[in-house]
Formats: C-alpha cells, sequence, structure tokens
C-alpha cells in the first residue's frame, strides 16, 4: 500500500482525478449533472445580459453628451428592463450555488463516513500514523470547507470564461474605432484592446502565482495544527473532571499553549505571504479603475470615438480584464482549495488503501465450526514490535468453561483480544469460531452510544428485540436500579456515570444477549468487589452456559477460573515490523482494548 502520509506523491491531478472519479460514480451524478446544465444556462443568460447592458452604455451617455433628455429617459427604461433580468438571474445563481453546496456536502460527507466505518477501517486506520489522527477534522471541517470553495470557485471559473468568451469578440469589433497617429501616420493595431487586456491580465497572473504559491502548502500545514489543536481542546473538556482532582489546570494550561504555538506561527507565515500577494492583487484592482480609460484615451482624443463609444469600449476592456483577473483576485482562494484537496483527497485514499496494511504480513485464518466450540490452532498474534502466542499450541474451549489468560504488560494482550474479533488480521494459526452462536467482547473501557440509557443497554441490537421488564431486570440485578427512571432518557452517558456504573452496564448488556461466548479484557479486573461477585454469580446462574474468556491478572477471582493460560512472547515469531509500509508509524497503544488503539 502507498503510505499513508500526507505526501504529493501522486500528484495534485491524480489526487484531483480520483475525487472526480467518486463523484462520477456516486448514485447522485444525475442530480449534479442537472444542477451543472442549470448553472450553466442561468450563468450562459447573465452574460449575454451584460452584453446587452454594456452596449447600452453608447446611446446612453451619447444621450448624455448631447443633453437628449428624450433618448435619456429612453435609455434609463431600457436600463431597468435589463437590470431586472439580471437581478433575476442572480438570485438563480445565488440559490443554484447554495443548493450545490448542499448536494455535494452530502454526498461527500457520507461518503467518507461509509468509507471510515468499513468493516474494521476505524479501527485500523487509528494504528496508520498521521493520515489516522483526528479523522473528524477531514470529514466534518474540511469536506465542508473543499464542498464550498469547489463551488464558488467552480461558478466563479465558468462566469469568468463565458465572459471572456463573449466580450472579447466585441472588445475586438470595437478596437477598429481606435487608433494612434505617429509621425503624421494613422496607425491602428488588430484587436489592439485585446492584446491590452491580456498582456494587462496575463502579467498580473504571473506575478500573483509567482507571490502566493507558498501559500498553498502552507494552508495544508495550518488545517493539520488546528486540528490538533481542536482535539487538545476536547480532550481537556472531556476531562476536566480528572485534571480538578488532581489540581493539573496549569500543566494542562501550559500543553494548550503549547499546541497554540504552532497555530500562530503558521498564521504569522499566511500573514506575510497574504500581504506580499495583496500587493499584487489590491494594485492591480486599483490601477484598473484607470487602466481601460489610458488604454483607450487616444482614440478618444483622435476622434474616432465619442464619449458613448468610449464607455462601450471601457465596459467592454473591464468584462475582458475581469474575466481574466479571476485567476488574480481568487489565488489566495484557489491556494486554499488546494490545500483542503489534498487533506480530503489523501484521507480518501487511505480509507480505501487501508484495507491493504501489512499486506505482505501473514494472516490469522478465521474459521467457521460446525461444533460447538472455540478452538486455537497454533496462534500466533503479530504486532509491530513482538508476536505473541498462547502457552499451548492447541486450545479448545467448550460451552461453560472459564478461562483465565494472563499476560505481562506490553505482551499483545489487546492485540490477541482484537485478533479473536477478527480486528486484528496479522500473525498465523488459526481460529475455529462455533457457527450460529453469539459472540461478545467486553472491553476495559466501555462503550456506551449517545441516546436512551435503553438503547445503549441494548446496543449493538435494537431496543425493540428485548421484552420491557428485561431492562428493568437486568438493572436491578447488577445493583444500578436507580437508573430505573432514565431508560428513556437520552444523554451522554459516559458523561453521566461513574467507570464503575459503565462497566456494570456492560454487564447488564449481556444478561440482555445472553451469548453463548463472552471474552473480556481486563474489565473483570476493574471492577469493585461487591459488583464482580455479582458478576460471577451471573455466570453461575443466568449464564451458566456460557462460555468465558478473560484476560487479565493472575489475582482475579481465584476459584472461578477452570484453566489458566498464558500468552507468551515468541522470540521466533513473525513481526510487523518489516511489512509496515513507510508511512505508516507503529503507534504505541494503550493496551485499552477494541475502543483503542491496540498495538502494544
Amino acid at each position: 500500500m502507498p503510505p499513508a502520509t500526507e505526501t504529493r506523491e501522486h500528484g495534485f491531478d491524480a489526487q484531483l482525478l480520483m475525487m472526480m472519479r467518486a463523484l462520477w460514480a456516486s448514485p447522485e451524478r444525475n442530480q449534479f449533472l442537472l444542477l451543472a446544465f442549470a448553472l450553466c444556462v442561468v450563468v450562459g443568460a447573465t452574460a449575454f445580459g451584460q452584453i446587452k447592458l454594456n452596449a447600452w452604455n453608447h446611446p446612453f451617455y451619447d444621450a448624455l453628451a448631447r443633453k437628449d433628455l428624450s433618448g435619456f429617459l429612453q435609455q434609463l427604461w431600457v436600463f431597468a428592463m435589463i437590470a431586472s433580468g439580471l437581478l433575476i438571474l442572480n438570485v438563480a445563481q445565488i440559490w443554484l450555488n447554495q443548493i450545490t453546496k448542499l448536494k455535494l456536502r452530502a454526498r461527500l460527507t457520507r461518503e467518507l463516513i461509509d468509507l471510515w466505518l468499513g468493516p474494521r477501517r476505524a479501527f485500523r486506520l487509528a494504528n496508520a500514523g498521521e493520515i489516522g489522527v483526528n479523522p473528524d477534522q477531514r470529514i466534518h471541517e474540511d469536506a465542508r470547507h473543499l464542498v464550498e470553495l469547489t463551488t464558488d470557485l467552480g461558478i466563479g471559473l465558468l462566469q469568468s470564461t463565458l465572459l471572456l468568451a463573449s466580450f472579447i469578440g466585441v472588445l475586438w469589433i470595437l478596437s477598429d474605432g481606435i487608433g494612434f497617429n505617429l509621425f503624421g501616420h494613422h496607425v491602428a493595431v488588430p484587436g489592439y484592446m485585446v492584446w491590452s487586456a491580456l498582456i494587462y491580465a496575463g502579467a498580473a497572473s504571473w506575478m500573483s502565482w509567482r507571490v502566493g504559491n507558498p501559500l498553498i502548502q502552507l494552508n495544508a500545514e495550518r488545517y493539520g495544527r488546528e486540528a490538533e489543536l481542536r482535539f487538545a481542546l476536547v480532550r481537556v473538556n472531556e476531562r476536566n473532571d480528572a485534571i480538578a482532582f488532581y489540581g493539573g489546570e496549569e500543566d494542562e494550561k501550559q500543553r494548550l499553549h503549547n499546541e497554540l504555538q504552532p497555530v500562530l506561527d503558521i498564521m504569522r507565515r499566511l500573514v506575510t505571504g497574504v500581504t506580499r500577494l495583496t500587493w499584487i492583487t489590491a494594485g492591480y484592482g486599483w490601477f484598473a479603475i484607470v487602466a481601460p480609460i489610458v488604454v483607450a484615451a487616444p482614440g478618444f482624443f483622435s476622434g474616432d470615438l465619442t464619449l458613448g463609444g468610449l464607455m462601450m469600449v471601457v465596459g467592454a476592456f473591464n468584462q475582458v480584464q475581469q474575466a481574466l483577473r479571476w485567476f488574480v483576485d481568487n489565488f489566495s482562494a484557489i491556494a486554499d482549495w488546494q490545500a483542503t484537496l489534498m487533506r480530503v483527497a489523501t484521507f480518501r485514499q487511505a480509507l480505501v488503501d487501508i484495507d491493504r496494511l501489512g499486506n505482505s504480513a501473514g494472516r490469522i485464518e478465521i474459521a467457521p465450526s460446525t461444533e460447538e466450540k472455540l478452538q486455537f490452532d497454533d496462534l500466533r498474534v503479530a504486532s509491530p514490535e513482538t508476536c505473541t502466542r498462547l502457552s499451548e499450541r492447541h486450545v479448545t474451549i467448550k460451552p461453560g468453561e472459564r478461562i483465565l489468560i494472563i499476560a505481562r504488560p506490553g505482551a499483545g494482550r489487546s492485540n490477541f483480544f482484537s485478533a479473536i474479533a477478527g480486528l486484528w488480521p496479522w500473525g498465523s494459526g488459526r481460529i475455529s469460531l462455533p457457527v450460529g452462536h453469539a459472540m461478545m467482547f467486553l472491553s476495559n473501557r466501555p462503550y456506551l452510544p449517545p441516546g436512551t440509557l435503553r438503547a445503549a443497554i441494548a446496543y449493538p441490537s435494537p431496543a425493540k428485540n428485548f421484552e420491557e421488564g428485561a431492562f428493568a431486570a437486568a438493572l436491578q440485578r447488577m445493583g444500578l436500579a436507580r437508573l430505573l427512571p432514565d431508560l428513556d432518557h437520552s444523554h451522554r452517558w459516559e458523561r453521566e456515570l461513574g467507570s464503575d456504573e459503565q462497566q456494570s452496564l456492560q454487564f447488564a448488556r449481556l444478561l440482555l444477549h445472553k451469548p453463548r461466548w463472552v471474552l473480556i479484557n481486563e474489565a473483570l479486573d476493574a471492577l469493585d468487589e461487591d459488583t464482580r461477585a455479582i458478576v460471577i454469580d451471573l455466570f453461575s446462574s443466568e449464564l451458566a452456559g456460557t462460555a468465558v474468556l478473560n484476560i487479565g491478572r493472575p489475582d482475579t477471582q481465584k476459584g472461578f477460573f477452570s484453566r489458566v493460560l498464558h500468552l507468551i512472547e515468541d522470540p521466533h515469531g513473525e513481526t510487523l515490523a518489516s511489512h509496515l509500509s513507510p508511512g505508516v508509524a507503529a503507534t504505541p497503544a494503550c493496551d485499552a482494548g477494541a475502543n483503542a488503539n491496540v498495538i502494544d
């Protein structure tokens, strides 16, 4: 797989083409084509109205020069008609602009979410290095920003292109009335005003590109730094209680200042870059006020142009140079757009490629078993730096058995836990899973989805799958009767409940689902003695036929487990270090199970 980092090795053109292909393959393709056609029609009609408005300058200013009141009033009526049509077209263009943004954002965001939450992808992406940091920023803010910039710049480019195509011919014809008197000879340059506009806008575009090109990389770097600052702020907000208990405000304040400083540094560099670019764009804009008059002045002073003719030439020149200066006026936005596209496209490509992470490494075979048993045959689990295996080569676990797996810290507990769940495929050997029997995994970091408490207990199944009384019975059994009035209240339960209550809810969830196989990663160790006694009693009564595999400490409730296995390092086993792609970092894990990074 290509390196899962933000590099330009594939090139901007390849990234743009990849995004366009994804859009073309989307189910909403016909809607986008219809919107694009409607925008072309509206922008084309607007360009036609601009031509009419420019032609109106000639009779209007000539009427002023002649002091012709009747002609003046007539031209005002013509102006009202043209302006009314352009107003309707402008409103239609704004509406189409906003609808296009809405449709594009819906398509892009949904696709990124679907890719991110594909089977095991989010889990693996979290261990894929820099590209897996802050995916929320890419999916939310970067996708929104990319859609808005793409729509605005795309419509602006279309409008400028049509205006250029419309007015360059008009300006060429009007240039016939402009000539120079040099040394007693009258000199007329074909398309004089057109060449003047092209040279004027071309020089400004070239200078804008030379001065503003560094802004592309600066914007890309800024978005990465902003994402890191945002993540740090969210982390402090989520753990403000622990920080307050330890009196760690000053320490956290310093960390946030350290995260803020790179953002401020990159913004200072952006300020310098944008200021330099403004010298070009603003200077170009100010001189554009008099430039067409200066260029057309010879024709006016020689008598070849009337005042109305001069204003018509000036209007056409302004339209041509305004279309040509689109690049100048929008270079900063283009740089921003390119940087944002790179972030979103790189993230999307990583999601597509993440399934090939460590593609050359050996894979653990997970096979269905026709017998009601869980079996490990010569199982080895590869981590970036180590390889671990069970102390016994062949292990068979039958329903109702209780197995304790002991491993020292850092010996691959979480990877082993994730391998049985099918999340961590690297290693060798075979895992035989019983077909048609429910299996549940309990981490030492419980997951409670947002919503009602009833839905959180039933997760991942719908609450309607269980009888009404089952929820109350499960809560009461786990000593959580106080939560009964809150069953249908929606909260962020991971903030409302303490860690011990969250662990108890995991086991209440077991009472609803009644799985035949339960794998526990240190969740029993996290319980207090009274709650642990309740859980042990559960497996002796309501869940007596459920097999239990618990990865935990050696002192975990002696007498409850019928067998003890050891997870040990295999010095001769294969590791992932030689198989990871060059840009994929081996992120140290917190050994926290399936809800956290699992490389330990």
